[in-house]
C-alpha cells in the first residue's frame, strides 16, 4: 500500500471507511513525515501530536463502534493556518504580539471540520498577520517551497502550502484576502479555492480586511478540496459577513466533464496588464488547449484590468487592516516585522473619501464579473504570472508577489480555484491556473477543474523530499 502520508484526502478516507486503514496509522505515519521534512519547511509552528493522537484514537473507537466513519473526514488530519483560532492553543499570527493569544473556542470552520470528525495536528507558519512576509525578522522562520527549499512557497498561507505539498498533511485550511489561499497553491503544486464571500464563516479568525477576507481549503487534488468544503460550508449567525446559502455536495459533478460548458480566457490578464513568464503563458495555452479538447467551448473575454482591481482592493484593504492595527502601530510599533510595517503603515494615509470612492468602484468591478458570466459558464486565468523565486532574494519576492491575477476575485467575492498546470522549464516548479465562477458555482468550478484534473498529468507529480 502506498505510505498513508502520500494517499490524497479521498484515498485516504476511503480505505478508513474500508478498515484498511486506521486514523491512527494515518496520523502516526503523517507525524512521522513532518519529523523527516519540516526542518528543511517550517511548515509548522507547532505540532499538537499528543491531542490530535487523542482525537485519533477517538476517530478509530467510534468507527469501529458505529460500523463506519461519520464522514469522510473523520480520522483525517487536517492542519490550520495559525490566525484561526483552536482552542487552548495560541493564534500566534507569526508575531511577537500575538505569542500568548491563547483561543478559548475553535474558530467556526474549526468546530464545523471537528463535528465531522477531523483532528488537527498543529498550526501552521504565515506571513505576519496574513501581510508581511516573507520576513527573517519574526519569531519564527518563514515556511519555504516543498519542490525546492530555497524558494518562495508563496503567502499569506505559506505554512498550509508547503506542508500539504510535502505530503506532510493531506490537507489544510488558509486564508484569502488578495490571493493567499491560490498564491500558495499555484506555487505548491496544490488545489486551492477561495470560496463566494460569505459561504465560509471567518468567526475566530484573526481579520485583515473585513469585506475582503475569505478562508478556503487547500489540497492535493480537487475532490478532496470540494470533500473539504462540504464540512467548511455553512451559514453563521455571528459572523457578519456569513451568507444564508444552502448545503451542497461539492463533489456531485465531478465527473460530468466538460462539454456543454464555455470557458472565458481572460488572456489580457497575462498578455497585456502584467505580462507573464513565457513559461507561465506557454502552460496557460495549453490548459486552455487541453479544456477544448475535453469538450469545453473556450473564446476570449475581456474584464477591466488588473491595474483597476489591484487599486480598489489596496484602498479597501489597507484602511480596513490599520482600523484592526492602529493601536499596536501606534504603541508597538517594533515588535512587528519591518516589511508588516511597511505593507501596513500607508493605509494610515488614507482618507475616508479613498476608501468610499474604491467601494464605489468596487461595485461597478462587480458588475463587469457579473457580465462576464451572462455570456460564460466559467472563466480561465493566470494565477501568478511568474514561479516561485528564492525566498532569500528580498528583491525578487517584491517584484514578483504583486504580479498575479488573484485579487480580482476578492474584489467582487467570486469563487476562484487555482490548480497545477504546468511545471517551470528550469527549475521545474509549478506552474498554477485559475478557474472562476458565478456566486455560489464551487459545484461547476470543481466539475471543471476535475475534467482537467483527469486529462492533465500534473495532480499525480510530487516534489522529491526522500
Amino acid at each position: 500500500m502506498t505510505a498513508p502520508h502520500a494517499l490524497s484526502l479521498a484515498e485516504a478516507a476511503a480505505l478508513i471507511a474500508a478498515r484498511r486503514l486506521s486514523p491512527v496509522e494515518l496520523l502516526q505515519d503523517c507525524l512521522a513525515r513532518i519529523d523527516a521534512v519540516d526542518t528543511r519547511l517550517n511548515a509548522f509552528i507547532k505540532v499538537t501530536a499528543e491531542e490530535a493522537m487523542a482525537g485519533a484514537r477517538a476517530a478509530e473507537a467510534e468507527i469501529a463502534a458505529n460500523g463506519g466513519p461519520r464522514s469522510p473526514l473523520h480520522g483525517i488530519p487536517v492542519g490550520l493556518k495559525d490566525i484561526i483560532d483552536l482552542a487552548g492553543h495560541a493564534s500566534t499570527c507569526h508575531s511577537k504580539l500575538c505569542l500568548d493569544r491563547v483561543a478559548k473556542e475553535d474558530a467556526h470552520v474549526v468546530a464545523r471540520l471537528r463535528a465531522a470528525g477531523a483532528v488537527f495536528p498543529g498550526k501552521l507558519s504565515t506571513h505576519e498577520f496574513a501581510i508581511g512576509g516573507p520576513a527573517f525578522d519574526l519569531p519564527f522562520p518563514p515556511a519555504r517551497n516543498p519542490w525546492n527549499p530555497a524558494h518562495h512557497p508563496g503567502g499569506s498561507s505559506s505554512g498550509s502550502g508547503s506542508a500539504v505539498g510535502a505530503r506532510m498533511l493531506p490537507a489544510a485550511l488558509g486564508t484569502d484576502t488578495g490571493g493567499s489561499v491560490r498564491h500558495p497553491a499555484s506555487h505548491c503544486g496544490l488545489a486551492g479555492l477561495k470560496p463566494t464571500y460569505g459561504l465560509v464563516s471567518r468567526r475566530g479568525v484573526f481579520p485583515l480586511s473585513f469585506t475582503l477576507d475569505h478562508v478556503g481549503p487547500m489540497t492535493r487534488t480537487v475532490r478532496d478540496n470540494a470533500i473539504l468544503l462540504n464540512a467548511m460550508a455553512g451559514h453563521d449567525p455571528l459572523d457578519p459577513g456569513s451568507a444564508p446559502h444552502a448545503p451542497e455536495d461539492y463533489t456531485r459533478d465531478l465527473h460530468k466533464g466538460l462539454k456543454g460548458l464555455t470557458i472565458g480566457f481572460v488572456r489580457h490578464f497575462h498578455e497585456q496588464d502584467t505580462p507573464a513568464s513565457p513559461d507561465v503563458a506557454a502552460a496557460l495555452e495549453a490548459a486552455a488547449k487541453l479544456l477544448a479538447a475535453e469538450g469545453a467551448t473556450v473564446r476570449t473575454v475581456t474584464l477591466p484590468k488588473l491595474t483597476e482591481f489591484g487599486g480598489v482592493n489596496r484602498m479597501i484593504l489597507l484602511p480596513e487592516a490599520c482600523a484592526i492595527h492602529e493601536p499596536w502601530l501606534r504603541e508597538r510599533p517594533g515588535d512587528y516585522a519591518a516589511l508588516t510595517r511597511k505593507r501596513l503603515l500607508p493605509g494610515m494615509f488614507l482618507s475616508g473619501s479613498d476608501y468610499v470612492q474604491a467601494q464605489r468602484r468596487r461595485r461597478d468591478l462587480v458588475a463587469a464579473v457579473e457580465a462576464a458570466f451572462q455570456d460564460v459558464d466559467l472563466l480561465l486565468c493566470a494565477s501568478s504570472m511568474d514561479v516561485a523565486c528564492r525566498i532569500d532574494d528580498p528583491e525578487a519576492v517584491e517584484l514578483t508577489y504583486p504580479r498575479q491575477a488573484r485579487t480580482p476575485f476578492n474584489v467582487t467575492g467570486h469563487p476562484a480555484l487555482s490548480v497545477m498546470c504546468g511545471r517551470s522549464t528550469a527549475e521545474g516548479l509549478p506552474i498554477g491556473m485559475q478557474i472562476v465562477g458565478p456566486s455560489f458555482s464551487e459545484a461547476l468550478i470543481y466539475r471543471a477543474a476535475a475534467a482537467y484534473e483527469r486529462a492533465a498529468p500534473w495532480a499525480a507529480m510530487a516534489p522529491d523530499l526522500g
